[in-house]
């Protein structure tokens, strides 16, 4: 009995063995990798824009707080514009020497804002406030999360009917009857060749003239998405 069990696993791991092999056999012919791209140029909808302000002062406590007044200054002239967002970006203090290095001379501080919105109209006038007190770091454009995330949902289905096209033409090319998907990637690619102002360029019409705000020209991205997979002929 003992003997006729053993046979019988013997019998089905020959038996899972062989069914396993003649699966991968059955992909190891007929079998043709393909790729596809979708791709659009779409208008960059997000301004973003960095300020900061330098301050220096022989008693760190007094430097601290004079950056403190002109950070709140500008968080309340920010409120004005509720359409774009704003944030504190890095702050730093640090000692400053004489000459031979040996005598402390003074503190300096150092204290960023982050502008972000897609309204480039509101975000320049408050730039142009801004630099009452705040000077321009850069200023640059990108593509909103939800347009980006819009457009690669359209590219996606788009890439995807561009590869069974030429999945069907590879088909009819080998006077097959068809083909079976075997496996898809979809990849995103996203390029952000936008227009940037530096400090020197950005120099927009502060208040309390305020004048039109600057027209800016936020430029283009590309967006594609790529569909590559194998196919197997039937």
């Amino acid at each position: 009995m003992r003997n006729l069990i053993l046979s019988s696993l013997v019998l089905a791991t020959a038996f899972s063995s062989s069914v396993f092999a003649q699966s991968d056999n059955a992909l190891n012919y007929n079998v043709v990798n393909i790729q596809a791209e979708a791709m659009r140029q779409i208008s960059n909808d997000e301004m973003h824009a960095v300020l900061y302000i330098e301050k220096s002062h022989k008693q760190p406590a007094q430097l601290a707080a004079d950056i403190t007044q002109l950070m709140n200054k500008a968080t309340a002239l920010a409120k004005k514009y509720p359409q774009v967002k704003i944030e504190t970006g890095t702050q730093n203090t640090y000692p400053i020497y004489d000459n031979d290095n040996q005598k402390l001379k003074e503190w300096r501080g150092r204290a960023e804002i982050r502008l972000e919105s897609t309204d480039f109209k509101a975000t320049s006038q408050l730039v142009g406030e801004l630099q009452q007190d705040f000077q321009t770091q850069s200023i640059n454009f990108t593509v909103s999360d939800a347009q980006r995330k819009k457009v690669e949902n359209e590219l996606m289905v788009e890439a995807s009917k561009n590869f069974q096209q030429r999945a069907q033409m590879l088909t009819a090319a080998w006077n097959k009857s068809g083909y079976n998907l075997v496996n898809l990637n979809l990849n995103t690619n996203n390029y952000f060749p936008q227009p940037m102002m530096r400090a020197s360029m950005a120099k927009f019409s502060a208040a309390p003239e305020m004048a039109d705000a600057q027209n800016v020209s936020g430029g283009e991205s590309k967006i594609s998405v790529n569909a590559n997979g194998t196919i197997q002929f039937k």
